[in-house]
């Protein structure tokens, strides 16, 4: 596999464990959390990526002439779209109608969790480009007669590279808060608009008039008897969702174990019990705020431990950013603004292809669109505004 001068060899892995955790991390860097080796590791072994939920790990390596990692992809084989966040069941039916297999497909992705962050992971210094990684990608998905590969939740840079070799190209929205060189909540507050600060004050205020107690845990402040209470607010949250629950209880567990002070519960007591709790893993430069539940009925309780206890963090301890998951308008007016998601596809079929680039040039549009007149939504003043 050439790339300049070069010659790269890649492999695939049925378990992250094969591969060096030293290696992997030297491509992954260090920051987002959700394609650590540890995190993809708790992942696997607690068999919450595994082939009964349908996420069978076969990550990708290449390697230079030396042996040297130069280039490492989180890729699971998938027997179905879930867990994905970025729909395409449509295209599956469409391909089966017309008698074709869309499953198995590659995905390239960090399992369960619709975060942006870097998939295409490159060793700093290594010359390897995004085109010699896609054409390689692709020479995989051809050799195991698979349909398509998907990478879905990457960064810019990456669906771009992947743009120019000829993959098609989606865009998604998600609601990101900013952290505007703030010293403290109050100082977020008072760059909204007057009628929205208090709306905020209120919702705040209110949640903490109900008697609850709050704690920020992280690291080993984080015992056993918190993930026990935390699964059940998780198991009830996929209950009333109809969905399935693929994490299991050990995941929790060994995220605790391996991902220390990365990993960051946000829990609420009423009277020394469990009541509710918000998920968060901190990255570098953001807050990721990921799986959320509650028992019993408290006002403002969701806003206040996902959204305003993570913006408190993420100011007391510098992070530029709180990126709180997927969908939610609802998070517009609590400060949070749309974001564009980016997602790049290789389809194998080339009916299927020409129809679904038909489809994305029409749906980048309508994003866009969306996304500009959500825009208009935010609650932060206004020149001229108090």
């Amino acid at each position: 596999m050439p790339d300049g001068s070069a010659t790269l060899t890649m492999s695939l892995h049925a378990k992250i464990a094969e591969i060096d955790a030293a290696e992997w991390d030297a491509c992954a860097g260090p920051g987002n959390p959700f394609v650590c080796h540890a995190f993809l590791g708790a992942m696997e072994d607690s068999g919450s990526a595994s082939s009964r939920t349908g996420w069978m790990p076969q990550h990708a390596v290449l390697r230079d002439e030396s042996g040297t990692m130069v280039a490492a992809i989180p890729m699971y084989a998938k027997s179905h779209s879930y867990g994905e966040y970025v729909f395409d069941h449509g295209w599956a039916n469409a391909l089966e109608r017309a008698g074709g297999d869309y499953y198995p497909k590659f995905q390239v992705a960090s399992p369960f969790s619709p975060v942006p962050g870097p998939r295409l992971l490159r060793r700093p210094g290594s010359a390897i480009g995004f085109g010699t990684i896609a054409n390689a990608l692709r020479q995989a998905c051809e050799a195991h007669k698979l349909s398509s590969v998907h990478v879905t939740f990457c960064q810019e840079d990456e669906w771009e590279g992947l743009g120019e070799a000829g993959w098609l190209r989606r865009i998604g929205t998600q609601f990101h808060w900013e952290n505007n060189g703030y010293t403290c909540f109050d100082d977020f507050l008072g760059a909204l608009s007057s009628r929205k600060r208090k709306v905020l004050r209120r919702e705040r205020r209110d949640a903490n008039a109900a008697g609850l107690t709050f704690h920020a845990l992280s690291g080993a402040d984080i015992q056993e008897r918190h993930w026990d209470a935390f699964y059940a607010f998780y198991q009830s949250t996929v209950d009333r969702k109809w969905g399935s629950a693929y994490l299991t209880r050990s995941f929790f567990s060994l995220l605790g174990e391996r991902l220390g002070d990365r990993v960051v519960l946000m829990y609420a007591e009423a009277d020394g019990r469990p009541v509710a709790g918000a998920l968060n893993l901190a990255g570098s430069e953001a807050l990721y705020g990921r799986n959320w539940g509650c028992r019993g009925d408290w006002p403002f309780l969701h806003f206040e431990l996902c959204y305003y206890r993570a913006i408190d963090w993420a100011i007391e301890h510098g992070l530029r950013r709180v990126e709180a998951g997927a969908q939610g308008k609802h998070k517009i007016q609590r400060g949070y603004l749309p974001k564009p998601t980016y997602s790049a596809h290789w389809i194998e079929h080339g009916g299927l292809r020409r129809g679904v680039e038909n489809f994305l040039e029409e749906e980048r549009a309508h994003v866009l669109q969306e996304m500009a007149a959500l825009s208009e939504w935010s609650p932060f003043r206004k020149a001229g505004e108090e």
